[in-house]
């Protein structure tokens, strides 16, 4: 019906033959690839929305992935892509779609059976050998290949046209535990370049970088983000550390340059998050943009953003790929924005930063037998988009008796600066907090003049270690709390009181008043809502009955805590959970802005402008100047100069004037737009698409896809 087989390859033939000198000629009319091309450069040459007419933008057509959304439901991050006129999206609930990009009339969906139940879906990825072409959409660990046409399952690929990407990674498949898709998978010829989410707790997978073969899927190559002993890398860790950490995983996609055959790759932290005594050392390819062959998955340059991580600072984001003038030289470089807001700017052949970057002393570790590195390095430009200091000055009074609450609160917290260590003893404050920063909505670039525009969150986070004794004749109370506290504490915390933390995560106190042991089995077995199933630990039921125990019975007297391990037993550590520092109305506990766009000048590494992000309406009720919210997605930019956004929690999205930051243009949408938008053009009138799905911030949730356009 609608056979979408030769642009992505007659682009691709295109790139390989000409050198890359505007890094988005891959979207023109359509927007072909996750955040738009290969590069991620969120950029578009289209231009018939320009300043002078954005104001005009109307509703074209809402398409609604689904009727309902059974409760659980988190945020839509999908950032479409569009081939010849066809958008392909996903929904939340387990279903992918095909659309008329031009009316949002469907041509297809397909229902994702047996994954009802999904995390986050960003997308899906199209590839085409001029004859066919296939849709490869993932929930989970299951990477399936579809018909582009019909939507139907390609049988001939994988296990019948399912591949679990479980198999092959660095522990047997009933050890996993956790291990999903978040973004889309990487399309280069004929291979699929995946990352994936894993556990960041102890016993987590290390998050191995894959390609497959797009026709049978076989495995192509593997990059060992924890080396193998004997590999490069590998005396960066302690002895035997890939059979006992993990994670130091790709979770938010890849960067490609089509001409030298390069895949840029940003790592994650290395699990445990917060405590490292198990994985001293620098914790090589932890926390890094790698430079990989892409053919091959070879190593051709690291550079690692944090040392031993021991603050989930996640490189959150796909690097952009952007030219820059340096020294008089136009140089291909590599732009990485980070969660503690800075950009290192990096030689695209090299890896060496372009600007200076200073390793700085830092607090040492108070907590056991870890040791946190003695320096991180700084960036001296361009400067940080986000404040990275707190202090007593910086807290909020926007409201009546907000500066004596958050500075009695924040007194009885621990703050040395950044890169603070955490402590058992009392929380401690980190600034930026958990969620950035920079997050996975990532930058959008300027090919034509080396300018990045990156939206960004500024609020403070507090984590404390709880202590845990892992000793012989323990009672299977305290162990089924160390098994809490492996596997559920990292989104539930370890007082059981849920989070805001990437999304809900309810809690789990006084399970017995309104479920079932069966209820909590069952959603063990199959997930429900953010939580996929548990199948690490359904393959243990010992683990399981005594988790079982500790959700539901009251601890033995004496048994509420315990400090001493004995002879025979270990300290461990988890976190008490995700906690934002908020005032006693809810909002941010420092001053705004809490929710920024900004526009950096790479060439000269300065800020050229920051603009906040998003409004409370009933801040602006009361008088208070805009603050900015807590922003989720990016920005796109368009060749007339136009920086479309929505990620802000006030249910808009909006266009702002690349030069100046000047806001040209709001749109409602029925929920808050928690994705990055996408643009292209069907016979010649150009379109926004944005996901509006809600989920995040106490906002709604929806299933819609929203599309404006100039009237006709």
């Amino acid at each position: 019906m609608h056979p979408k087989t030769s642009s992505i390859l007659l682009v691709l033939c295109f790139a390989m033959a000409c050198p890359l000198q505007v890094d988005a000629q891959f979207a023109d009319a359509d927007w072909p690839f996750y955040h738009g091309d290969p590069t991620a450069s969120h950029y578009s040459e289209l231009g018939q929305i320009t300043k002078e007419n954005v104001g005009q933008l109307e509703v074209a057509w809402t398409y609604h992935s689904s009727e309902s959304l059974p409760e659980g439901r988190t945020d839509n991050q999908c950032n479409p892509i569009i081939v010849d006129g066809v958008l392909y999206g996903s929904s939340p609930d387990g279903y992918f779609f095909a659309i008329e990009a031009a009316t949002g009339e469907e041509i297809w969906q397909y229902d994702f059976q047996g994954h009802r139940r999904s995390v986050h879906v960003r997308g899906t990825s199209y590839w085409s050998d001029g004859k066919a072409a296939r849709l490869f959409v993932a929930i989970n660990s299951e990477l399936r290949a579809l018909d582009a046409s019909t939507g139907e399952l390609v049988t001939g690929f994988a296990d019948r046209g399912s591949l679990d990407l479980c198999y092959g990674l660095a522990r047997s498949i009933e050890e996993v535990g956790r291990w999903h898709s978040t973004t889309p998978v990487t399309v280069f010829e004929d291979l699929l370049i995946v990352g994936g989410f894993t556990a960041e707790g102890y016993g987590a997978v290390p998050g191995d970088i894959r390609a497959f073969d797009a026709r049978t899927g076989e495995r192509a190559w593997i990059f060992k983000t924890i080396p193998e002993p004997g590999e490069y890398g590998a005396d960066t860790w302690p002895e035997g550390a890939r059979e006992l950490v993990g994670s130091a995983n790709s979770w938010a996609g890849f960067a490609v340059d089509v001409e030298r055959g390069m895949l840029f790759a940003p790592t994650g932290s290395a699990a445990f998050d917060f405590y490292g005594a198990e994985r001293l050392g620098q914790n090589l390819f932890a926390n890094c943009v790698i430079a990989l062959d892409i053919r091959t998955g070879k190593r051709i340059w690291h550079y690692q953003i944090v040392h031993h991580d021991l603050w989930d600072r996640d490189v959150p984001a796909q690097p952009n790929l952007i030219t820059v003038m340096h020294g008089g030289k136009r140089i291909d470089a590599v732009a990485q924005i980070t969660k503690h807001g800075y950009v290192f700017v990096l030689d695209r052949e090299t890896g060496e930063p372009l600007f200076p970057v200073e390793e700085r002393p830092v607090p040492q570790s108070v907590v056991g037998e870890d040791k946190a590195w003695p320096t991180q390095p700084i960036p001296l430009k361009p400067p940080p988009f986000t404040r990275t200091e707190l202090s007593e000055a910086g807290l909020s009074d926007i409201l009546p008796g907000t500066r004596a609450y958050t500075k009695m609160a924040m007194q009885s917290m621990r703050y040395e600066g950044n890169f603070t260590p955490f402590s058992n003893k009392a929380p401690t404050i980190l600034f930026p907090g958990t969620i950035g920063g920079g997050n996975w909505g990532g930058a959008a670039v300027d090919p034509k003049n080396g300018m990045l525009y990156v939206n960004a969150n500024e609020a403070a986070s507090f984590i404390s270690l709880v202590t845990m004794v892992d000793a012989p004749n323990l009672s299977p109370y305290q162990q089924g709390r160390n098994v809490y506290a492996r596997r559920c504490s990292a989104c539930h915390g370890m007082n059981r009181m849920g989070g805001n933390h990437m999304g809900y995560t309810p809690p789990l106190l006084n399970l017995e008043t309104h479920m079932t042991r069966e209820q909590v089995l069952d959603i063990f077995r199959n997930g429900k809502g953010r939580m996929e199933a548990q199948r690490g630990l359904m393959h243990d039921p010992e683990d399981v009955a005594m988790l079982l125990t500790f959700l539901f019975e009251n601890p033995p007297a004496g048994q509420e805590h315990i400090s001493d391990p004995g002879e025979d037993g270990q300290l461990i550590y988890a976190h008490s959970g995700y906690n934002q520092f908020l005032d006693q109305n809810g909002y941010p506990a420092n001053k705004p802005p809490w929710g920024t766009l900004n526009a950096i000048d790479l060439n000269e590494g300065t800020i050229k402008w920051q603009v906040t992000l998003g409004e409370y309406a009933e801040l602006k009720e009361r008088g208070v100047p805009p603050t900015g919210t807590e922003n989720w997605g990016g920005p796109i930019l368009t060749a007339s100069g136009l920086i479309f956004i929505a990620a802000a929690a006030d249910d808009k999205i909006r266009a702002f004037d690349q030069d100046t930051g000047e806001v040209l243009w709001e749109g409602d949408l029925p929920t808050a737009g928690f994705a990055t938008p996408s643009t292209y053009a069907v016979n010649g009138r150009q379109y926004v698409v944005i996901a509006s799905g809600g989920g995040k911030v106490s906002r709604p949730t929806s299933s819609a896809f929203v599309a404006f356009a100039l009237p006709e």
